[in-house]
C-alpha cells in the first residue's frame, strides 16, 4: 500500500500533485483572462474604426494583463504558487507556461471579439440602398447618383479594366443635396477616383443627379506612353553622375578591347539619349532604335551628361500624365460641321494643325503644318488637328455637340446669313457654346436701350 504521504510528491520530487493542480488552474484562469481582454479590445477596435484590429495588438494586450497581474503577486507575496520560492526551476514553467497559453487564448479572443462586433454591428446598420433610403432620404437631405449599366470609354485614354467596369455598373452613390451642379460634379468624379481607382471621368449630370453621359479612362503607366515613335528604352551597365536624374541629355562611350580584359583601347562614342532612370551601376536611357541595336547587353558603358534642361516635348508629355487634360486628333470631313468654323470657337486648344489636300490656306501659307496655330485660322475639309482638352470639352468637339448649339444659336437670325469675315461672325458665330451669340444679344439690348437718350443728347 503507497503512503499517502508519498502521493503527495512527483517522481522527481519537484512538485506536489496539490501545487501541480493549483499551477493548473492559474494556466486556465490566465488563459481566459487574456482572451477576454483580446475579445473586449477587438470588439472596441471594430466599434470605433470599422475595422479588423492588428493580430499583434490584441495579443499583447491580452499578455500585458497577465504580466501585471504575476508581477503584482509577485510584489505582495513570496511565491505564485503554492509554496515554491520565486527563484526555483518549478516558478520558471509555470511563468513560462501561463505566457504561453495566454498568448494563444488572446488571439482565439481576438477573432472572438471582431466576430461579435462585427455581426452586432450588421444588424443594428443599414445593411441596403433601401434602408439606407428610408433612414435619410425621408429628411430630404441626399441625392442618389445612378451609374448606367453600360460605360463607355474616353476617347484619347486608355481603357479601364472590364472588372472595375462591372463594379461600377448600376452603382448608387449619395450626395449631399445642398451641392450644385459643378459641385455634385466634382464631388462624383472624386470619389469615383479615390473608391475605384479610376484615373478619368467625363459625366454630365442633370439637376436632379441623373447621369446623361458616363465614360472613364486610366492614367497611362511606364516608361512605354513617354517614348517618341522611332525610340526605346535601354537598361545599361554604366557609370552615370551622381546628380544625373531623369531628363538629361547622355552620350554613351565605350572603349574598344574592354570587354577581352585587356584594358586598352580607343574610347569611342556608340550613342546619344535621354536618361530616364537610375538604380546603383544600372542606368535606363531612350535612344534611337537603330541605335539601341549597336549595344552589346555584356559590355559596360559610360555615360556623359551634356549641358542643357530636358526638352520642351518631354516636359509637356510628364505633365499630361498627371492632369486630367490629353491630346487627341480630329479628322475634318467633307460635310463635316467643323469645316468653315474658326479655331476660337473650339472649347479646347488646337496645339497642331495639319492642313489637307482641300485647304486653300496650306498653298497660300506654303506650310502644311501649323504649330499652334491663330485662333482666326478656319478649319477645312481634310484637315487634322491635333486638340488638347479634357474629356468633357474633347467629347463635345468629337461628337459635334459644339456646332449643333452654335446651329441653335443662328435658328433667331432668320435666313440672314453673317458676312465671312465680319466681326460678328468672329464673336457670336464662332462660340459653340452659345456665349458669343448671347453677349451679341446682349449688347442688341442695350443699344436699344440708348436709343431714346439720343434726342435729349443733341
Amino acid at each position: 500500500m503507497v503512503d499517502p504521504a508519498l502521493a503527495q510528491v512527483t517522481l522527481d520530487g519537484i512538485v506536489s500533485t496539490e501545487t501541480l493542480l493549483e499551477a493548473l488552474v492559474g494556466i486556465l484562469g490566465f488563459a481566459l483572462l487574456a482572451a477576454g481582454t483580446a475579445a473586449g479590445a477587438a470588439f472596441t477596435y471594430r466599434w470605433y474604426s470599422g475595422t479588423e484590429i492588428p493580430e499583434g495588438v490584441a495579443v499583447l494586450a491580452g499578455v500585458t494583463i497577465v504580466a501585471l497581474w504575476l508581477n503584482t503577486q509577485t510584489a505582495l507575496q513570496e511565491a505564485i504558487i503554492g509554496d515554491t520560492g520565486l527563484t526555483e526551476p518549478g516558478t520558471a514553467v509555470y511563468t513560462v507556461a501561463a505566457f504561453v497559453a495566454s498568448a494563444v487564448a488572446a488571439d482565439g479572443g481576438r477573432r472572438l471579439g471582431n466576430y461579435l462586433a462585427r455581426d452586432v454591428f450588421a444588424v443594428a446598420s443599414p445593411r441596403s440602398i433601401a434602408e439606407v433610403g428610408q433612414l435619410v432620404r425621408s429628411a430630404g437631405r441626399v441625392v442618389a447618383v445612378e451609374l448606367p449599366d453600360q460605360i463607355g470609354d474616353i476617347d484619347g485614354y486608355d481603357p479601364v479594366d472590364d472588372a472595375v467596369k462591372e463594379e461600377l455598373a448600376g452603382q448608387t452613390l449619395l450626395f449631399p443635396r445642398r451641392l450644385a451642379g459643378d459641385e455634385l460634379r466634382e464631388r462624383l468624379v472624386a470619389r469615383l477616383e479615390r473608391d475605384f481607382g479610376v484615373g478619368h471621368v467625363d459625366v454630365d449630370l442633370a439637376a436632379d443627379g441623373t447621369v446623361d453621359y458616363f465614360a472613364v479612362g486610366s492614367r497611362p503607366a511606364g516608361i512605354g506612353p513617354t517614348l517618341a515613335p522611332g525610340t526605346v528604352a535601354v537598361a545599361l551597365e554604366a557609370d552615370p553622375a551622381a546628380d544625373a536624374s531623369p531628363g538629361d541629355a547622355v552620350q554613351i562611350w565605350t572603349r574598344d578591347g574592354e570587354g577581352d580584359g585587356s584594358g586598352g583601347g580607343t574610347a569611342r562614342r556608340v550613342a546619344g539619349g535621354e536618361l530616364r532612370g537610375t538604380a546603383a551601376d544600372v542606368a535606363t536611357v531612350a535612344l534611337d532604335a537603330e541605335d539601341a541595336r549597336d549595344l552589346d547587353p555584356e559590355r559596360e558603358y559610360r555615360l556623359v551628361t551634356l549641358p542643357g534642361s530636358p526638352d520642351a516635348e518631354r516636359d509637356l508629355v510628364s505633365l499630361l500624365r498627371t492632369v486630367d487634360e490629353t491630346v487627341t486628333t480630329v479628322t475634318v470631313g467633307s460635310d463635316d460641321p467643323l469645316a468653315g468654323l474658326p479655331i476660337d470657337a473650339l472649347p479646347v486648344l488646337v496645339v497642331a494643325l495639319e492642313r489637307g489636300g482641300e485647304s486653300g490656306a496650306a498653298s497660300d501659307d506654303g506650310d502644311d503644318s501649323l504649330a499652334l496655330p491663330a485662333g482666326d485660322v478656319r478649319l477645312a475639309a481634310g484637315d487634322v488637328a491635333y486638340v488638347l482638352g479634357r474629356p468633357d470639352a474633347l467629347r463635345r468637339v468629337t461628337e459635334r455637340i459644339l456646332d449643333r448649339g452654335r446651329e441653335r444659336n443662328r435658328a433667331p437670325d432668320g435666313d440672314r446669313a453673317p458676312a465671312p469675315d465680319s466681326e460678328s461672325d468672329g464673336a457670336g458665330d464662332r462660340d459653340g457654346d452659345g456665349r458669343a451669340d448671347k453677349y451679341s444679344s446682349a449688347d442688341r439690348d442695350r443699344n436699344r436701350d440708348r436709343e431714346p437718350e439720343q434726342p435729349r443728347e443733341r
